[in-house]
């Protein structure tokens, strides 16, 4: 056979927990070093834009490993690429680790971020093994393992780390991450099977920016990669300054801004692993959309006017609510627009456009904060959520009309 259609496969007993442990090990990835960064300015003897980098490099990264892991799991199949992709990731985890100077660490950040953009493959993999029926709310499993991650990376580099010990005071975190991407080896080994059939990615010989050059000029895929790129943008950019904003309104400290970044992680986890879906099935894959980005921007506006530090942690949570809600709606909408056999590549170029979101999000959002003031970045976010709202609307519409897939 040369095509594997979405849902033909079933994944192994085991398989699907696997997948959420290797979304949680990226997010972890991500969040572990947000409070490691006074550690590795002090160490490095580093200025702060040179810290920052950290963060941009490591969503660099990303956008490249996307769009280059979803394209080669299509040709060679999903479970050699997560095995080479999650090790690599410890490798990164544990060069950042032993990194002697700030520019071998922002190099490692790069590499590290290029092998944990596997998302596509994941995603993937998810749509090879579900029916139509299940695909969203499975796709909102993957958001929930997301979520944990954002609370557990952050938490982890902060309760571990060790100031007292200079360089090594960052070690502990780096390392028991690296420890966790053994178990995942372990676990794909055993537990994930191949879910591609044999000679089913001839598309995927093509560059990797073939598949997001294509996206962009399909009438359902660039309304939906267009939806994902706002969304993300508006997010990052808020996420970027919520400590200055934090600091600057309410006089918030780390502790504070921790607690309120659990709280909204667990919101995001709860809501795309138990909302989601089920919404998804009532309402539609485009109502959703609207509905989350709208809610998420409304929240915004009212956390940029909130008087009240408290208040201003409830509508942020509640625009992460919103925000989480339309996540699995747009990934299904890709899945759906995109032909059997391309859909690593496809969803690749998906993240990547995230990820390219992500590093240009938080850039805007500190100059807005330098130069118009801290409530600008929340306000500009919201209003970027609506003509991602008007596109995710669109692209459902594009949907039903049967376009070609990609």
């Amino acid at each position: 056979m040369s095509r594997s259609e979405p849902g033909s496969q079933t994944a192994a007993p085991g398989a699907v927990p696997v997948l959420l442990l290797l979304v949680f090990l990226s997010l972890i990835g991500f969040g572990v070093v947000i409070p490691l960064l006074p550690f590795f300015a002090t160490a490095f003897d580093a200025a702060p834009w040179q810290v920052t980098l950290l963060f941009s490099v490591y969503s660099a990264g990303q956008f490249l490993g996307e769009l280059v892991w979803g394209r080669l799991s299509d040709r060679v199949g999903r479970r050699p690429i997560l095995l080479v992709t999650i090790v690599g990731s410890a490798i990164g985890y544990l060069a950042l680790a032993f990194s002697p100077g700030i520019w071998i660490a922002v190099l490692v950040r790069f590499a590290a971020g290029f092998f944990s953009g596997n998302m596509s493959v994941i995603q993937g993999y998810i749509v090879d093994v579900s029916p139509p029926a299940k695909l969203a709310g499975r796709l909102g499993l993957i958001g929930s393992a997301f979520g944990v991650g954002f609370v557990v990376g952050p938490a982890l580099g902060g309760l571990m780390a060790r100031p007292d010990l200079g360089a090594a005071g960052f070690r502990p975190p780096l390392i028991l991450a690296a420890v966790l991407c053994v178990f995942a080896i372990i676990g794909i080994l055993a537990f994930v099977r191949e879910s591609r059939r044999a000679g089913a990615a001839a598309g995927g010989r093509r560059n990797p920016f073939e598949a997001l050059g294509a996206s962009l000029r399909h009438p359902t895929l660039s309304r939906a990669f267009g939806v994902i790129f706002f969304g993300f943008f508006a997010s990052s950019a808020m996420w970027a300054v919520l400590g200055l904003w934090a600091e600057a309104r309410f006089g918030w400290g780390p502790r504070d801004v921790g607690l309120v970044m659990a709280g909204t992680g667990i919101a995001a986890a709860t809501t795309q692993g138990l909302v989601a879906g089920a919404f998804v099935r009532r309402v539609g894959e485009g109502p959703t959309i609207v509905i989350g980005l709208v809610f998420a921007a409304v929240c915004l506006v009212g956390m940029a006017a909130s008087p009240w530090g408290w208040l201003a942690a409830v509508m942020l949570t509640a625009s992460v609510v919103g925000h989480a809600l339309w996540q699995p709606a747009g990934t299904a909408i890709v899945s759906h627009a995109t032909d059997p056999d391309r859909q690593g590549a496809v969803l690749g170029a998906a993240s990547a456009s995230g990820s390219l979101a992500r590093v240009i999000g938080p850039v805007f959002g500190g100059a807005l904060f330098s130069g118009v003031g801290p409530w600008a970045p929340i306000v500009f976010a919201a209003v970027f959520m609506l003509p991602a709202a008007w596109l995710g609307a669109e692209a459902a519409r594009r949907a039903r009309t049967g376009a070609p897939p990609a």
